[in-house]
């Protein structure tokens, strides 16, 4: 029996086989103990089979010693065949949850300075983020049932802005920071990022930054203590599931 063989060597299960043809042919993934039984022509189990497409990918399913063969048995002709490994899929990466880290989540909720008025969230952004993720940000935590501070929903004609700045800060217990390029070219943001980091300080308050469009290096040359913060980003998690971890996040600690 004519056939196209390669030795794949030791392989990691999840790793793809890639199988290149000119011509439809049968193609057979075995391990070396089946591989021996295709040759010898005894009864074997593989991977595969007749393939009309190419490429064709077939995934290794445990680690160990692996083969391709590649016949035309009952077929016209012949095929001419590539055959590479590819690296199987990375697992998803997710940070643990907010809520399920005990440096954010703390036996007694922080005090309210104000009048019996508090908020869950307060939201520090600069302007030039209020359409791409801040408005439908605190929209989200509002769906999700938290009192937001944020100022298009708690500003008035009339209102002194600091004063109501750190009213907000004083009353709320988590201090959502959204980082951006606009954020830390800012000054008015600095003001609202050092008051929340007094009341993270002094345990009043959890300090959470999101990050919008931002890198590492780019928080670590503006704030190398908000680099080592736990934090989400708009680049791998979606508003909505910012949002609804922030809520269970403030759940756990009531």
């Amino acid at each position: 029996m004519q056939f196209i063989h390669n030795d794949l060597g030791h392989l990691q299960g999840g790793e793809i086989v890639e199988v290149t043809l000119t011509n439809g042919a049968n193609v057979r993934l075995l391990d070396s103990s089946n591989f021996s039984s295709y040759k010898s022509g005894r009864q074997h189990r593989f991977i595969g089979g007749l393939a009309k497409r190419s490429p064709l990918r077939l995934q290794i399913p445990r680690a160990g010693r692996w083969h391709v063969a590649i016949d035309m048995q009952g077929l016209r002709g012949s095929t001419r065949a590539s055959v590479r490994v590819l690296p199987g899929p990375l697992p998803e990466l997710r940070e643990a949850p907010l809520s399920s880290l005990p440096s954010l989540v703390r036996d007694t909720p922080p005090s309210i300075e104000s009048g019996g008025e508090s908020h869950d969230v307060f939201i520090s952004h600069a302007s030039e983020d209020k359409d791409d993720i801040v408005r439908p940000l605190a929209n989200a935590l509002t769906a999700e049932g938290l009192k937001v501070w944020y100022d298009e929903f708690t500003l008035r004609i009339g209102d002194s802005l600091r004063q109501k700045i750190d009213r907000g800060l004083a009353t709320s217990k988590v201090g959502l920071v959204v980082l951006s390029p606009s954020f830390i070219s800012k000054g008015w943001t600095n003001y609202e990022l050092d008051g929340i980091v007094t009341r993270t300080v002094s345990g009043e308050q959890i300090l959470l930054p999101i990050w919008h469009n931002i890198t590492k290096q780019q928080v670590i040359d503006y704030s190398p203590s908000l680099a080592d913060k736990v934090a989400r980003s708009t680049a791998t998690y979606t508003i909505d599931e910012i949002a609804g971890e922030i809520s269970e996040l403030i759940e756990s600690r009531r």
